[in-house]
């Protein structure tokens, strides 16, 4: 590795990083135990919501190997994607070499997530857990399907509580990825009000653990226009009302380019000008007016256009400016649309997607 580069990655890994407990908030910043301002520079590795039920990869290198890797780069933390079923009496991963992975041998799906979990802690890693699908099948516009009735989302958030309670490798849960659709924000309709089933979901975590930060998506569209799944935050404006543990909440949105779907600013003439206000309208203003912490819970991309590579220097520039929080999409290098960090022999790093990041860091 390029001297210039080791340096850069040993500066990106001590960047606001404090002690070694739970996190809070203060306006918009994320702060550690001892009042100090936090960056969380994350990564997704994901799988435990697929049918393997557990993280990708495995089948090529050991977690630890993974683990010491996403340490070694410079991230701080990690969001880990995973669906209800692991939580089912009896769920085993698959698609794992155990001869590479010979502890994880006979284990549950939730099993190898903690000794996932613990090796991260391990290596001061924090860990968010991002309930990405009601069900292995695939990603649903509302917290809840015909398999996972919102009383079982709520009771699963509550286990998950309970079983990390004393692991403050755990700071952060995400209560459900990317609402969209018939989500709506405040509409008091309690089968789509997303406002209050968020607000249900972290008193019922708060109530088993109150050092936990909420991590709360936005919806897709709502009166002001449409946004990215889960990033239309334009309604939000602040705290949920109803959080009864204070300074825990987090705002979360994803950012994507082109080349995964191609948004009308996309191909507005002052593009990519126009992004930096796009970004504002619909989750920025939360971090800019101190109202709330935000953290970009996705983005990535192949870069494979010029387009994209715009879009991503738009972005990391944006990030950096602003202090924000990021767990980029993804670590695997099986995501279709995006691509990863690692190339496809699951090992090299793509060093053009890493120089990106590491520009988003203040």
């Amino acid at each position: 590795m390029r001297r210039w580069l080791f340096l850069c990655l040993l500066g990106f890994a001590s960047y606001g990083w404090g002690d070694s407990g739970f996190l809070s908030t203060s306006g918009s910043k994320i702060i550690d135990g001892q009042q100090r301002e936090v960056q969380l520079v994350g990564i997704n590795w994901f799988g435990f919501e697929t049918e393997t039920k557990v993280v990708h990869g495995l089948w090529e290198r050991s977690y630890q190997d993974y683990l010491a890797q996403v340490k070694s780069l410079g991230f701080n933390f990690l969001r880990l994607p995973f669906s209800n079923d692991i939580l089912r009496k009896g769920a085993k991963p698959s698609s794992i070499d155990y001869s590479k992975n010979k502890d994880l041998k006979g284990l549950t799906s939730i099993e190898v997530l903690d000794r996932v979990i613990a090796h991260a802690a391990k290596l001061g890693l924090k860990v968010m857990l991002d309930r990405h699908r009601p069900d292995s099948s695939g990603m649903t516009a509302l917290w809840y399907n015909d398999k996972v009735s919102e009383k079982m989302w709520l009771e699963d958030w509550v286990t998950l509580a309970k079983r990390y309670r004393n692991q403050p490798a755990v700071v952060a849960f995400d209560l459900h990825n990317e609402p969209h659709g018939a989500a709506t924000w405040g509409s008091g309709e309690v089968t789509t009000d997303w406002k209050l089933a968020a607000e249900k979901a972290g008193n019922a975590i708060h109530a088993i653990h109150p050092d936990l930060l909420i991590v709360v998506g936005g919806i897709e569209t709502s009166s002001e226009g449409s946004y990215w799944w889960g990033g239309n935050h334009t309604q939000t404006k602040g705290a949920l009302g109803q959080l009864k543990v204070p300074h825990k909440l987090v705002y979360t949105a994803h950012d994507y380019p082109a080349s995964v779907y191609q948004q009308e600013w996309f191909k507005a003439q002052e593009f990519p000008v126009n992004l930096p206000a796009i970004w504002d309208k619909f989750w920025g203003y939360l971090a800019k007016e101190d109202l709330a912490p935000v953290l970009l819970g996705e983005f990535g991309s192949k870069l494979e256009t010029p387009a994209d590579r715009v879009w991503l220097e738009s972005l990391t520039t944006y990030l950096k400016a602003n202090r924000l929080s990021f767990a980029f999409w993804s670590l695997n290098p099986n995501s279709g649309d995006t691509g990863g960090l690692l190339q496809l022999d699951w090992k090299t790093v793509d060093k053009v997607k890493l120089n990106f990041i590491l520009k988003a860091r203040p």
